[in-house]
């Protein structure tokens, strides 16, 4: 009986190779990275630690680091006591309305334009110039038009029979309503846009599906178009809900906040506080309930879109 050879052993690498080589694409990883990781670090992360820190805090920057106060829960104690804060955050909360309404017309038009519009390429750009252009000029533009005597709009509502028209954002009644209008104004384009490019990743073959089955336009948009934009829909409104936290530059430009504070939201008082008053502190209070509000109504709608969203 002839005995096998012995199986030749197998051949073991030599593991510092290996761990060289890993160690040298770690090290180019991060050096690919490193740069942004910088960036992100100095201009958010260390921010963001500061707010906290100096909410705790009473500092007026000008007078230096020597003359930090801390007063620990204080500030925000007096925060939910300031009848100037409260009312910008129920007029943050009533901005909030402007979301759902935009999204609504912006769906409708992606719809109009997708599917019964001739020339879609010209009414794309002619929604989407708002979006794109300086708020400055777009602010400047519905100044002139929102003028309570001589602007367009109320001549058209006088010609109308209006003897008496809104004065719009010199109005304390109306102000809010005309930067939620103006908001809306510059909103639908960006939105319509990505609901059209939402329309056209629906297969047609639902559609012509449900047409065999006999189904109307109502009964196509309820049960195919809008369950196939939900997950569209779900990143437009989260988007559109914290777009609607940092809204300073219409306020800047229109209404600095008035009249009677009707039109102060958040951003714009915090940015009153901290940059005119020169009270960091109080302002860095406000950052930190500004920040954990728009923490809420995320989880809150990344917990609810399990119901209605689809992937």
């Amino acid at each position: 009986m002839q005995t096998q050879p012995p199986a030749p052993a197998p051949t073991v690498r030599p593991k510092r190779k290996t761990s060289t080589l890993q160690r040298k694409e770690t090290l180019s990883g991060f050096l690919f990275i490193g740069p942004m990781l910088i960036g992100v670090t100095v201009l958010t992360l260390i921010p963001i630690l500061a707010t906290f820190f100096l909410s705790l805090a009473d500092w007026n920057f000008v007078a230096g680091l020597k003359d930090i106060k801390w007063v620990g829960l204080d500030n925000f104690n007096r925060l939910f006591q300031d009848e100037a804060f409260l009312k910008s955050l129920r007029n943050n909360a009533l901005f909030l309305l402007a979301v759902p309404i935009y999204l609504a017309i912006s769906m409708l038009l992606a719809i109009l334009i997708d599917k019964h519009v001739y020339m879609k390429s010209y009414f794309k750009v002619a929604y989407f110039m708002p979006y794109i252009s300086s708020i400055v000029a777009v602010a400047i533009v519905w100044q002139v038009l929102f003028h309570p005597s001589a602007g367009p709009v109320n001549q058209v509502l006088m010609s109308l029979g209006w003897d008496d028209p809104p004065k719009w954002i010199a109005d304390p009644q109306y102000a809010l309503v005309s930067l939620m209008m103006i908001s809306i104004w510059i909103s639908i384009g960006f939105n319509m846009i990505v609901y059209i490019a939402g329309l056209q990743s629906i297969p047609r073959d639902l559609y012509e599906a449900a047409e065999i089955d006999g189904a109307g336009t109502w009964a196509k948009f309820k049960s195919i178009t809008f369950p196939q934009l939900s997950s569209t829909t779900f990143f437009l409104l989260i988007t559109g809900i914290i777009s609607t936290f940092k809204v300073f530059d219409l306020i800047a430009v229109l209404t600095k906040g008035g009249p009677l504070n009707s039109t102060s939201m958040i951003v714009w008082h915090l940015y009153d506080t901290a940059f005119v008053n020169l009270r960091i502190g109080y302002a860095s209070s406000m950052a930190v309930v500004l920040f954990f509000c728009v923490l809420f109504i995320t989880l809150l709608q990344w917990i609810g879109q399990k119901k209605w969203v689809n992937y």
